[in-house]
C-alpha cells in the first residue's frame, strides 16, 4: 500500500495523535519532533496515510478544527514556540496544495456582508485590524525524530489522563 506522510503541530502532540489514530485512511501515527527550517524543533505528530482513502485537505480540516491557526505559540496547556501550529511536509509535490490551503485558511470567514442590492457593507478587507492573523505555517521540515515507544499512544495507555480535548465528544462525531 502506498503511504504519504505529513506532520502536524499545534499544542500537545499526544492529543493530536489520539485524534488522528481514529481517522479513516490514517494508517500510522508517531509523535516526536520535526526540525523546522530555522533549525529549532517543534513537537508534532507524523501521519502515514493512504491518499486513496483520505485527502490531505480533509486531514488539514481536522487539524484546524482542533488547533487554532490564530494562536502564535501553542494552545491549551502546551505553550511555547515548540508547540506552534504548523503543517510540515516531506514531499515537494505537497507544497502547492498546502500553499493553496493556507491561503484559503487565511481568507476563510472574511466574506463581505452584502445587501439584497448587492451592496457591500462593512467589508472586513477594508479594516486590516479586524482580520485575525494566521500564525500557522506550512513548511518543509528538515527531519523527524520519533519519541520513545513509551511516549507513543499516550491516551490509549492512560485512558483517564487529563486533556484539553473532549475525546468522548469527538467519538460522537465518528472519530
Amino acid at each position: 500500500m502506498y503511504l504519504k506522510h505529513i506532520a502536524f503541530s499545534g499544542g500537545d502532540p499526544r492529543e493530536l495523535q489520539e485524534i488522528f489514530d481514529h481517522v479513516p485512511g490514517v494508517i500510522e501515527t508517531a509523535i516526536g519532533c520535526v526540525v523546522a527550517p530555522e533549525g529549532d524543533e517543534v513537537a508534532a505528530v507524523r501521519l502515514g496515510y493512504n491518499p486513496k482513502k483520505m485527502d490531505l485537505s480533509m486531514l488539514m480540516d481536522i487539524l484546524f478544527a482542533i488547533v487554532s491557526p490564530h494562536s502564535p505559540d501553542g494552545q491549551g496547556h502546551a505553550r511555547g514556540r515548540e508547540y506552534r501550529a504548523g503543517v510540515w511536509y516531506e514531499e515537494e509535490e505537497d507544497e502547492p496544495h498546502l500553499e493553496f490551503y493556507m491561503h484559503f485558511l487565511q481568507n476563510r470567514g472574511k466574506p463581505p456582508a452584502a445587501t439584497g442590492a448587492s451592496l457591500t457593507l462593512n467589508d472586513p478587507l477594508e479594516h486590516p485590524k479586524a482580520i485575525r492573523p494566521i500564525h500557522a505555517k506550512a513548511l518543509r521540515h528538515q527531519g523527524f525524530t520519533s519519541a520513545p515507544d513509551e511516549a507513543q499512544h499516550y491516551y490509549q495507555k492512560h485512558p483517564g489522563a487529563e486533556s484539553d480535548i473532549d475525546f468522548d465528544a469527538l467519538k460522537g462525531l465518528g472519530f
